[in-house]
């Protein structure tokens, strides 16, 4: 029953005997007591007249929940039919099941609704966070909450950090390293996990992301208002929020410029002029100076953990009117305004992981000197055309209905049932959306929450979790033809490459760089929290295969020579470090865990040479070869980096026909945990293919199966791309379907999306936009296994639709077009020339083309080579079935254009 538990919350109303009360002037009964019907007004009881007894209610639900406009059946329950409007539940009318009404009466929408695709809209102002609307150009992040009577913009700036340089490099590791081995090798993982704890943690956990608070627009003389509506644009990259109020229509435009560094926030009276105070708030220690036509704050840092601040953010709020702007202590107030244009801009002293002397005021007198001059309309042109430059590179439509015009707190709430497939474009887009407005060259590198962040104490510290949070959050950047997106995390690699030397030889007595499973703006590369969670070794490593997999999309020779040494270095570590198990006689990173898993009956989990660190290893080490191979250098170390990874053992199949996630087939086939580290072969690796490693393959879709659908979000949009690799299309839609789901009260703890569309780990974690977005893609298109494989994964409720502009390595752009499920045209443009194999479950024709002929000549496109796995005598199992595929071959020249019929 959904409102046995609700009805009850008015807060403040006072005990209730009938005779001291006055009537109601509604017939909406809050209560029924001893014979009487309660109302509420004004906050406090109100008794229902006689009166209504002779009402007859439109609605079962009525007066608990509101009547539907329209006639959408959500759910049955036993009280009757529910529909959901404006994220609430509320009850399908009485006539909607009349035999002579139309059961398809329209959902009221606002009057000012305009053109909603590719928009985020509403008719409710936000009340929390994340209900608001992000908007962000990489440095300056921005939350928009579509207020009326008061505006808030919660600010962030990507430098402004808890601490200073530092390191956590613990002293005591290295000399007790031999002992925490020791244990693991025989088999104590709970007395090793106790002793780990003890010598390698220096208590810095890392140093927090902040907030610069909020800035507040105060509006004394709106009071009653109309028509509300608010959106984020995804086409242009600005939040807009429109009313009625006073007799005059109002329009809030908002972005945070692309072209340049600073927020612009437009309001605008299209008849009254408007007045309205402007203020800030931040939880962190602020000095704030009103002047002119100046909002001045200067925020101190956050001292955490023994490391002391060493940052200040600077921010100005600049108001230009064509009314009167006064300033008062720390406000300032504008008077009889019909146009403001709002700047707003910030900066830190912040150089480098090692440098904070940087001249904050001077970055944001620059900035500003560059804007203030300049119309509204020009800077809003400038923006648009720099974001469009990279939005528009990819362009997705998928089947739609009327589903597709409702606001999107109800699309999600719907879509389960609704075929709302549109939403699912939307938020793909709103993924590639959120990597432009988070990382762009010169940036820092999207953290756990991007840039956007409203706390001085963030789930995580908001920090980069490098065992896949971190790395998800670029998976769509090549792809989804977004590569310079990539810059960010390369610079925060290339500072890793430098800290993690201290880590490598201080911790490990080893060559080369490494990182465990965090890091920060400072780039501490110490392991981080507590040994069950970050006595792990790969962060680096896996960091740097995002340096490979761009030379695989782009072929980029140049970028190959410059970054070769971070791949080298990252070898070297597990060349120095890797140890011979004595149990079992391959190679092994010691001490380490399967991230955040075990096993062991004592709770550790504290291993030696898991399935994951392997298989990352073996990534590290054979794209230092083939990289060499393309330089045509270090012959002698190639030599080295093969015998080293001939000593890691293959991967397994255990007694439940499970890929073993340990050496030891310890895995249990009802265990439904959150990481599925083990299939990091599938993906993002390349090491398990269907077509060279059959029994790998159907054991990771056993393992995928035993683990379960339902996850927290981020590993959701892992899933989706797991299952995008395992070439079922329709268990990624549901994967899908299990991430569109609404973050609310009565969700039975499965709501996955928050209003404005953030991921839910829950708590928002942004990784699993990003996963999603990225899994959409790999649905449509995959390059990792041999060829460009179209339409790989496309579930049956895609059944027509088109995609342009993705990325496959070898330097391929691809635009698709299919119906009924089937691929009918697709145009591929070659970038770089070379040798094109494309796979389809349709046979093609097209200019040049040729049925494939033995192995594919584009090295950018082979998967590797791994060891045949050894399969347990327990097992049964069988390789997979899979349809049949026609491959053909194309030669290619750099700029070329190929046209694919199907035949």
């Amino acid at each position: 029953m959904k409102y046995s538990t609700s009805i009850l919350i008015l807060l403040g109303l006072t005990s209730r005997y009938a005779y001291a009360y006055e009537e109601c002037s509604h017939c909406k009964v809050i209560l029924e007591e001893d014979g009487v019907k309660w109302g509420a007004e004004n906050r406090d009881w109100c008794v229902i007249p006689k009166k209504c007894d002779d009402v007859v209610p439109e609605c079962f639900s009525y007066p608990f929940y509101e009547c539907c406009q329209g006639c959408e059946v959500f759910e049955e329950t036993e009280e009757g039919k529910w529909g959901a409007e404006n994220g609430e539940w509320c009850g399908i009318k009485n006539s909607c099941f009349d035999n002579n009404t139309n059961t398809t009466v329209p959902v009221v929408e606002p009057e000012t609704k305009a053109d909603t695709k590719l928009k985020l809209w509403y008719n409710s102002p936000a009340t929390t966070w994340t209900e608001a609307l992000p908007v962000g150009n990489s440095h300056l992040g921005g939350m928009v909450y579509g207020g009326v009577k008061q505006e808030e913009i919660q600010l962030n700036e990507d430098t402004f950090w808890a601490g200073g340089p530092h390191n956590n490099i613990p002293e005591k590791a290295f000399t007790a390293l031999p002992q925490a081995r020791k244990m693991i090798f025989e088999g104590k993982f709970g007395e090793a996990q106790d002793y780990i704890d003890q010598n390698f943690f220096t208590g810095q956990n890392g140093m927090g992301y902040l907030t610069l608070g909020s800035v507040y627009f105060d509006f004394s003389d709106i009071s009653d208002y109309t028509n509300y509506y608010r959106d984020l644009d995804l086409n242009e990259a600005i939040a807009t929020t429109k009313f009625t109020a006073n007799e005059s229509n109002i329009e809030r435009t908002l972005f945070s410029s692309m072209a340049d560094d600073v927020i612009v926030y437009r309001i605008a009276s299209d008849s009254k002029p408007l007045n309205f105070n402007v203020s800030h708030k931040c939880p962190l220690e602020t000095e704030t100076t009103a002047s002119g036509n100046r909002l001045t704050l200067k925020i101190r840092g956050k001292d955490q953990e023994g490391v002391d601040s060493k940052l200040f953010a600077h921010c100005v709020v600049e108001i230009l009117s064509d009314g009167e702007v006064t300033a008062n202590d720390s406000t300032l107030s504008v008077a009889n305004s019909k146009e403001t244009i709002v700047l707003i801009t910030a900066a830190t002293n912040f150089v480098n992981y090692h440098d904070v002397t940087g001249d904050a005021t001077k970055k944001i007198e620059a900035a500003l000197s560059k804007v203030k001059d300049v119309e509204f309309a020009t800077l809003k042109s400038k923006h648009v055309e720099a974001y469009k430059k990279q939005f528009d590179r990819v362009k997705i439509s998928l089947p739609t209905n009327d589903a597709a015009e409702k606001q999107t707190v109800d699309r999600i709430l719907g879509f389960n049932s609704s075929d709302d497939q549109d939403l699912v474009a939307l938020m793909f887009q709103y993924g590639r959306y959120l990597l432009i407005t988070s990382s762009q060259p010169g940036g820092q590198a999207a953290n756990l929450q991007g840039i956007w962040n409203d706390s001085i104490d963030a789930p995580w510290d908001s920090k980069y979790t490098i065992n896949i949070n971190a790395q998800m959050n670029y998976w769509p950047a090549e792809v989804t033809n977004l590569s310079e997106c990539h810059e960010p995390m390369f610079d925060l690699i290339r500072d890793l490459a430098v800290t993690g030397k201290e880590a490598a030889s201080k911790i490990y007595g080893a060559e080369g760089w490494m990182a465990h499973h965090n890091t920060d703006l400072w780039r501490v590369t110490g392991p981080i929290d507590a040994a069950y969670w970050g006595m792990w070794p790969n962060g680096g490593g896996w960091l740097s295969i995002h340096i490979w997999q761009h030379y695989l999309y782009t072929g980029d020779k140049e970028f190959l020579k410059n970054n070769y040494y971070i791949l080298k270095d990252s070898a070297k570590f597990y060349v120095t470090a890797m140890q011979k198990d004595p149990n079992t006689g391959y190679l092994v990173t010691v001490p380490s865990t399967s991230p955040e898993h075990g096993y062991s009956e004592d709770g550790s989990s504290m291993i030696a040479g898991c399935t994951m660190d392997n298989q990352i290893a073996f990534d590290v080490l054979n794209q230092a070869i083939l990289a060499a191979k393309v330089l045509g250098v270090d012959e002698e170390f190639q030599a080295t980096l093969n015998t080293t990874m001939s000593n890691i053992a293959p991967m397994q199949v255990g007694q439940y026909n499970q890929l073993q996630e340990w050496f030891i087939d310890a895995d249990n086939p009802k265990d439904d945990h959150r990481h599925v580290s083990h299939l990091y072969g599938l993906y993002p690796s390349g090491q398990i293919s269907p077509f060279k490693q059959p029994l790998l393959f159907e054991a990771a879709k056993n393992t995928l199966n035993q683990r379960g659908d339902m996850a927290t979000g981020w590993s959701i949009g892992w899933k989706i791309n797991l299952w995008a690799r395992l070439l079922d299309g329709n268990h990624a839609f549901k994967i899908i379907q299990n991430m569109i789901n609404l973050v609310r009260e009565d969700d039975g703890g499965n709501g996955r999306v928050y209003p404005n569309l953030f991921d839910a780990h829950p708590p928002f974690q942004i990784d699993g936009n990003f996963g999603f977005c990225a899994g959409v893609a790999e649905m449509l298109l995959q390059s990792h296994d041999g060829a460009v494989h179209l339409l790989p994964a496309l579930p049956d409720v895609w059944k027509d639709g088109s995609i342009s502009g993705l990325i496959a390595r070898g330097g391929f752009e691809v635009s698709m077009e299919w119906k009924d499920g089937k691929i009918t045209k697709a145009t591929i443009t070659s970038k770089i020339g070379g040798s094109l194999r494309v796979r389809s479950n349709t046979e093609l024709s097209g200019e040049g083309i040729k049925v494939a002929e033995g192995e594919c000549k584009n090295a950018l496109l082979i998967s590797p080579d791994v060891k045949k796995p050894i399969i347990s005598e327990k097992s049964s199992i069988e390789g997979p079935s899979l349809e049949k595929y026609y491959e053909y071959d194309i030669e290619t020249k750099a700029g070329q254009t190929i046209e694919l019929t199907a035949n």
